[in-house]
């Protein structure tokens, strides 16, 4: 061999090497990413070259430095200052690599079935309403990114996945999650600071996918088979299944650092209302453990108001009820009602904007601290019957119930043969409602939206909507 060729396979080796040596990163470590403003945020990622890998990020002089573990792996957390950018972050075994563009704001989760991935350009013949302004109007200089990860499923937890952060574009924006953009169009113009959405989605799936083997295994062991998990081969419709989407598309994200999460999900468990009172609690407990955020506020949306295989069937009063109980079962949590916004024909309602200012108002006011309305929904608190009416008394903040001198649909009254009939409801002060119907001479139970298919028409002062409810504790019947 020559000299000239020795030392041209030596610098060959030495690119090989460098190469292979150089920091992996998950996909979501990415240019035009948002990060956690004043967090300790987890970086992480897998070098080959058994070097210590230092970390650098431009908002601040000093470097961090990670020892890889076994295989490579690497992980560590670095604090970050308030809200600003763009920055950049280099991360370097002894070969650099680069991500720009990165802003440092507030980061929600936001997860569900089809009406969290409904995206801003709607569904074929479903569309957003408002979404031609939202989608033209976007700009990146709005500093509002978005990251989505790709579907997949898993028997196993992966720790890799698809997705990268895409800057607020008309492209980018019409492909988003429209509740949760919304979602974000709000949060950034109060907070003024940039806005990250790390969204994690698939349609017509049930939250026991959603959530880990460990914890379906130790709470729900005998409500659900876990053997195609084991089985080598996922079957058909495996989204479909406990822990493939947890495995798929939870597991990798893990523990990316966030302010929040969103959710908005429950048509597939809503026949299971009893059971989802447990199931949602035990996924937030997981979520939050597994992401190592025990604090993180978890907001979600009420399922809206649709004919299903009948309007006048109670399947969805009853999985209202269990949402609403929910809310006395995780600490830190707010549900937007959707009891207003839904429509007769689709299961997924246009008014994707009200479902995330909804969100939105929860998070600025109990999240964020800010004060000046009251965000959450009004709800029942206790009735009297006399005189041929009932006497409605809601949960409701200082400015009281509305509209104020207006007939007010979506009450049912029934007498002691349990038979309810469509009743008429009047604001009276603050915080009644006087509810009657001339088929029932004397009540003994009033519900309000308590059915697949009805529009609400209380609201508090705000325009926030009471959420559905019932006076009865009658044995579940569907009719």
């Amino acid at each position: 061999m020559t000299r000239k060729t020795l030392i041209l396979a030596t610098v060959l080796g030495l690119f090989a090497v460098q190469s292979q040596a150089k920091v992996t990163l998950p996909s979501f470590f990415s240019d035009n990413m948002v990060l956690q403003q004043k967090a300790d945020v987890a970086f992480w990622g897998t070098t080959d070259s058994g070097r210590k890998v230092t970390v650098a990020p431009s908002w601040t002089r000093r470097k961090y430095i990670a020892e890889p573990a076994e295989g490579g792996k690497w992980f560590l957390r670095i604090p970050t200052p308030e809200a600003g950018g763009p920055y950049s972050i280099t991360f370097s075994d002894g070969e650099k690599t680069t991500i720009g563009n990165v802003l440092l704001g507030e980061v929600w989760y936001c997860s569900g079935q089809s009406n969290m991935e409904m995206p801003m350009k709607g569904f074929s013949s479903q569309p957003v309403e408002g979404a031609a302004d939202v989608i033209l109007s976007a700009k990146p200089a709005r500093p509002i990114r978005m990251c989505t990860i790709v579907r997949k499923t898993s028997a196993t937890p992966l720790e890799a996945c698809g997705g990268s952060w895409q800057e607020n574009t008309p492209e980018a924006v019409a492909l988003t999650s429209a509740a949760a953009y919304f979602f974000a169009m709000r949060l950034q113009e109060v907070l003024d600071v940039p806005v990250g959405l790390l969204i994690s989605d698939w349609g017509g799936t049930p939250i026991e996918a959603w959530m880990d083997r460990a914890t379906i295994e130790r709470d729900f062991a005998a409500e659900f088979d876990l053997s195609h998990l084991d089985a080598g081969v996922l079957p058909e419709k495996a989204q479909k299944k406990p822990s493939t989407l947890f495995n798929g598309q939870v597991a990798p994200l893990a523990p990316f650092t966030f302010k929040g999460m969103l959710w908005y999900q429950g048509e597939d468990n809503r026949k299971r209302a009893q059971q989802y009172a447990r199931l949602q609690p035990a996924y937030v407990n997981m979520m939050r453990e597994v992401f190592q955020n025990p604090e993180a506020p978890f907001y979600f949306v009420q399922i809206a108001p649709y004919k299903y295989s009948s309007p006048d069937k109670t399947t969805n009063g009853y999985f209202y009820e269990m949402q609403e109980k929910t809310l006395s079962l995780i600490p830190n949590s707010g549900m937007a009602g959707t009891a207003d916004i839904g429509e007769y024909g689709t299961i997924h309602p246009c008014k994707k904007k009200q479902v995330g200012d909804r969100l939105a108002y929860l998070a600025l006011s109990k999240t964020y601290g800010i004060k000046g309305i009251e965000a959450e929904s009004p709800s029942f608190k206790s009735v009297r019957f006399e005189e041929g009416k009932a006497t409605v008394t809601m949960n409701v903040g200082p400015m009281g119930l509305s509209p104020m001198g207006q007939d007010l649909t979506g009450f049912e009254l029934a007498g002691e043969d349990k038979v309810f009939y469509p009743a008429t409801g009047v604001v009276k002060g603050r915080v009644n409602v006087i509810v009657s119907a001339p088929e029932v001479p004397n009540p003994v139970a009033v519900r309000y939206c308590f059915k697949n298919w009805a529009v609400g028409t209380l609201y508090n002062a705000y325009g926030i909507p009471a959420l559905p409810f019932r006076s009865d504790d009658w044995e579940y019947i569907n009719k």
